[in-house]
């Protein structure tokens, strides 16, 4: 049986294929089209997992929207009434496009794929919870979807067992935990959808001096994580913008202008909003305990990336395991919407593992074999060197203990926000000058924001305080006190940025200046290649840990093709790039021709 699952319409559109109950293909559509975050109906991702799945669209069983259109058009609606006539300029920009479009998505979706079967739409937090649970490894959990606005639901809170999800109680808009961080995310310049991770990494650097403003203004939390937000501080339910006059009076200042030069404010407000989230977070998850009594909690929602405060869940409440979806946003709703018709739809049998999700390590993506790479090089006439299976991780670990920067594309990409060792930019975490390095001159992004470790599933206690598997890179925890630094008493009295450049431990380019790290922990039956390479790494060095970033430059997704992996080594400053068995020296490359783009075509049959 085949079901294709679609997420579309907000943002990170994506299209999902499983097959018998096995999750065969994943990708956002962006990958495709090469814009960040792409909202609009993902052809070329449903393109693609027809063509991995090796059929057509008559082959399809079942289509699942992850959302329910009228339910989303009501709350629109409402919202505008309720606010009238204030907000007619963003009702009249949005109403248009619902008219013509987006009220007939059972009639949209049948002419875009020329397809007359059955269509299913689950709700958006049921999409959520879906994606949360059914791929875990857990036959029992208790479930938590947060994130901005689905239909009406904010947030929920439910229970998955065996093979169905059953939502218990829900916050709905416009009080929003992810509307709320992202209100912060706008008003200190960065884009909201996109920016919410430089706020998570920029809040280290700040003192949580605004943490009771918040919580005593804008925010009225009670004990179980539920919430009201004061929204004569907040524009997003009719206005263009997330806060208002009220907002900035309240903080003292107008919204900082994006590319602005970041104050020791902005630090502050961002360390405040990231304390109050993780506050909330925490308290849901108790919540959930509460009500539930199970040891496992599934995640999922655009604020299950929020890492931090994922671990904090793990730490500090009384879940002994929590399981987070690696594709958390809506791009992962459409695989959610297609595990809800397998499981929840039609009733079949469903038996975790206990130990191991079913989600394959993320590793959905295209891949690209050995002849495809290789005749791509040479039909380009790129000089590369030709390594054996053998060779490939030796001579990576090789370049990273020179500290040489390596662009790695390595098998199938990685579903959701997180290059996961197969589309990844690596280096030397030993190297105290790699991470303002690699974010000025390879990826041309702010030097405050941190680098990821890759470390071996297995060395992981020897870096960090991490009980648990971490293999999405989605919990973050502290640096082991055993290896960090001592500060001198002129490094402790920094304050703010000027913190960025001080070593705090024998791995400092993945130690943030809290002395924490966001964990990927890399298992040998997930990617036996990335894993051999830091074994080998580890054996040479007495190292188990690289850095992982993402194979992209700021502004772009993550390369897809190796003809994005090529363009995008030769516009940065990486040295070595290693695309399946072939090693290209940067040193031995003629400049690139202005204008150029190559791109994969993926067509059906």
């Amino acid at each position: 049986m085949n079901i294709l699952g679609i997420s579309a319409f907000y943002h990170d559109s994506a299209a999902c294929l499983v097959q018998d109950g096995v999750i065969v293909a994943a990708a956002q559509e962006e990958r495709f089209t090469r814009k960040k975050h792409d909202a609009a109906f993902p052809r070329n991702a449903i393109q693609y997992c027809l063509q991995e799945g090796k059929i057509q669209v008559s082959d399809l069983d079942f289509v699942a929207f992850y959302e329910k259109s009228f339910i989303k058009f009501e709350r629109i609606l409402e919202t505008y009434l309720t606010y009238a006539p204030f907000g007619i300029k963003s009702f009249l920009k949005a109403i248009p496009l619902w008219i013509k479009q987006k009220l007939w998505m059972k009639e949209f979706i049948q002419k875009e794929l020329n397809y007359g079967g059955k269509l299913i739409f689950p709700e958006h937090h049921e999409s959520h919870a879906s994606s949360a649970f059914f791929p875990s490894p857990y036959q029992e959990a208790a479930i938590l979807t947060m994130d901005g606005v689905g239909e009406w639901a904010t947030t929920s809170m439910g229970i998955g067992r065996d093979n169905s999800i059953e939502l218990l109680s829900e916050i709905k808009f416009p009080h929003s935990l992810g509307l709320l961080y992202s209100a912060f995310t706008y008003y200190t310049g960065f884009k909201v959808n996109s920016g919410e991770y430089k706020l998570m990494g920029l809040a280290p650097y700040g003192e949580p001096k605004y943490k009771d403003l918040i919580l005593s203004e804008l925010v009225d939390l009670k004990e179980d994580g539920s919430f009201r937000l004061n929204m004569k501080y907040f524009d997003y339910c009719v206005g263009l913008t997330m806060t208002n006059a009220a907002f900035s009076k309240l903080f003292d200042s107008k919204p900082r202008k994006p590319e602005t030069k970041l104050t020791q404010k902005d630090m502050d407000i961002a360390r405040s909003i990231q304390e109050v989230t993780e506050e909330i977070m925490l308290r849901m998850a108790k919540y959930a305990h509460k009500e539930t009594r199970l040891k496992n909690l599934c995640l999922s929602g655009g604020v299950a990336l929020n890492c931090v405060g994922n671990g904090r869940i793990l730490r500090d409440s009384p879940f002994k395991n929590i399981w987070i979806q690696p594709a958390a946003g809506d791009a992962g709703s459409a695989l959610g919407a297609a595990l809800f018709v397998w499981y929840q739809y039609l009733g079949n049998k469903r038996i975790a593992s206990g130990k191991k999700d079913s989600q394959k390590g993320s590793y959905l993506g295209p891949g690209f074999d050995k002849n495809y790479i290789q005749n791509f090089l040479k039909t380009k006439n790129i000089p590369y060197i030709e390594l054996s299976d053998n060779e490939i991780a030796g001579k990576v670990a090789e370049l990273i203990s020179g500290e040489k920067v390596i662009g790695w594309f390595q098998g199938r990409m990685e579903f959701g926000p997180r290059a996961l060792g197969a589309r990844s930019i690596i280096g030397d975490a030993r190297s105290p000058k790699m991470q303002e390095q690699m974010n000025l001159k390879i990826k041309f992004r702010e030097s405050f924001r941190p680098f990821a470790p890759s470390v071996l599933k297995e060395k992981v206690q020897d870096y960090f305080d991490l009980s648990s598997e971490s293999p999405y890179m989605l919990l973050v925890a502290p640096v082991k006190e055993e290896i960090r630094r001592k500060m001198t008493k002129d490094e402790e009295s920094l304050f703010g940025i000027d913190k960025l450049n001080i070593a705090r431990s024998t791995i400092p380019a993945v130690t943030h200046v809290d002395y924490s790290a966001r964990v990927q922990t890399v298992d040998k039956a997930d990617n036996f290649l990335y894993h051999k390479m830091i074994s080998k790494l580890n054996e040479k060095d007495g190292c188990g840990v690289v850095i992982n970033t993402s194979f992209n430059v700021r502004g772009e997704p993550i390369v897809c093709t190796p003809e994005e992996a090529y363009l995008c080594f030769m516009r940065t400053n990486m040295d070595y790039l290693i695309m399946g068995n072939f090693l290209v020296d940067k040193k031995e490359q003629k400049p690139l021709e202005e204008d150029i783009h190559w791109q994969k075509e993926f067509e059906l049959d």
